[in-house]
C-alpha cells in the first residue's frame, strides 16, 4: 500500500492508532462510571432517624433528625448501615430509590466495627448490592462513593483507593482509605468498584472541619458481610476467644541480639491458650501470624478470626522457640 511507502506515513499511522486508543480508553472509563452507578444505585438507600428530646424542655415535642445511608444486602429487606447513624434514636425510616419510605426495625449491631443491621418489610422488589472480594482491592483502583451527603439526596463521588489496612486508632478494623469525597450523610453508604460491586461501606472521615478533606475510610466488604451474617443469625457478633490472659511488652536478649516480644504475665487456667499445656506465665510471644509481636497485632488476629480459625504463635519458652497453632473458640458470655 502506498500509505506505508515511507517512514513518515508509518509514524503518522502509529500516532493515529495511539490517539484512537486513548480516546477509546477514556470513553470506556466514563461509560464505566455510568454503568457502575446505574448498577449499584438502587441498592443504596437514604436513612432518616429521629432522636426524641425531652418534651419538658419545650412547649411541644420536638425531634433531632439524623441522616445517613444504608446498603440493601438481601431481597427480603436486610440493610446494613453504620451504628452511629441510628444510635440512640427512637424512629428509623428508610427511603428507597423510588421515593417510598418505610419504617425499619433494628436486628442487631456490632459496636466495635460501628455496624448495624436493620430490616424493612415491603412488597417492593428490592435489589441487593453485588459484593466483590475486598481483599483483592489495590492502591490506585478507581472507586465511587454513594451516599446521602448532607441530606441532599443520593450523591456520587469518585476517586481512588489511597491505602488499605488502616486502623484509624481501632486495632479491630482494617479500613480501606479513599480520596473519593465522603461527607456527613455518606455514613453507611457504599464504596463500589468500576464494576458497580460493593468493596466497602463508608464509615469515617479524617477532617478538621467535619467535611471532606480528601481522606475517607470504608469498612471492607468481606468483613461487613461476615459480621452482618452473624448479626442476622444470632442478633450479635460472636467474638473469637483464646483464653483470659495479660501480656506486657518486653525487651530481651536471644541468639546474640536484642528482641521485643509480649511476655505473658498472667494466664487463667482455662481456654485454648492454656489447654496447649505449653504456655505459662513467663512465656514470650515473638510473632503472631508471622507479624510483629504487638498488642495491636494480637487483638487484630483474635478479632479478625471466627470460631474454629487458627492463630499461629511463635512462643519462646525456656530458651526454645516453638510454633503453636491455637484454635479459637466462641467468646464466653
Amino acid at each position: 500500500m502506498k500509505f506505508f511507502n515511507n517512514k513518515l506515513s508509518r509514524i503518522n499511522f502509529l500516532i493515529l492508532i495511539g490517539i484512537l486508543t486513548y480516546l477509546y480508553t477514556n470513553m470506556s472509563n466514563n461509560n464505566g462510571y455510568v454503568s457502575a452507578i446505574s448498577k449499584a444505585s438502587a441498592s443504596v438507600i437514604n436513612i432518616s432517624s429521629k432522636k426524641n428530646i425531652d418534651a419538658r424542655l419545650f412547649d411541644e415535642r420536638s425531634a433531632n433528625n439524623l441522616i445517613g445511608s444504608g446498603i440493601i444486602i438481601s431481597d427480603d429487606g436486610y440493610i446494613i448501615t453504620n451504628l452511629h447513624v441510628i444510635s440512640g434514636t427512637k424512629i428509623v425510616e428508610v427511603e428507597l430509590d423510588d421515593g417510598l419510605v418505610y419504617p425499619a426495625s433494628l436486628i442487631g449491631f456490632d459496636e466495635r466495627s460501628d455496624l448495624a443491621v436493620i430490616k424493612i418489610s415491603t412488597m417492593d422488589i428490592l435489589k441487593p448490592i453485588e459484593v466483590s472480594n475486598s481483599s483483592t482491592v489495590q492502591i490506585g483502583d478507581q472507586v465511587i462513593a454513594i451516599g446521602n451527603a448532607f441530606g441532599l439526596g443520593k450523591t456520587f463521588t469518585s476517586g481512588i483507593i489511597s491505602a488499605t489496612g488502616r486502623d484509624y486508632g481501632n486495632p479491630y478494623l482494617e479500613l480501606i482509605q479513599t480520596d473519593a469525597a465522603i461527607n456527613p450523610g455518606n455514613s453507611g453508604g457504599a464504596l463500589i468498584n468500576h464494576k458497580g460491586n460493593l468493596i466497602g461501606m463508608n464509615t469515617k472521615i479524617f477532617s478538621k472541619t467535619g467535611s471532606y478533606a480528601g481522606i475517607g475510610f470504608a469498612l471492607p466488604a468481606n468483613k461487613l458481610i461476615n459480621l452482618a451474617s452473624e448479626i442476622i443469625k444470632y442478633g450479635s457478633v460472636k467474638r473469637s476467644w483464646i483464653g483470659d490472659f495479660r501480656v506486657k511488652l518486653k525487651r530481651f536478649f536471644f541468639n546474640n541480639k536484642v528482641m521485643i516480644g509480649l511476655e505473658i504475665v498472667e494466664l487463667k487456667e482455662y481456654g485454648p491458650l492454656f489447654n496447649t499445656g505449653k504456655v505459662r506465665p513467663g512465656s514470650i510471644i515473638i510473632s503472631i501470624n508471622n507479624q510483629a509481636p504487638s498488642w495491636e497485632n494480637l487483638i487484630q488476629a483474635i478479632n479478625n478470626s471466627f470460631t474454629g480459625d487458627e492463630i499461629n504463635f511463635e512462643i519462646l519458652q525456656n530458651s526454645k522457640v516453638e510454633i503453636l497453632k491455637i484454635t479459637t473458640e466462641a467468646s464466653p458470655s
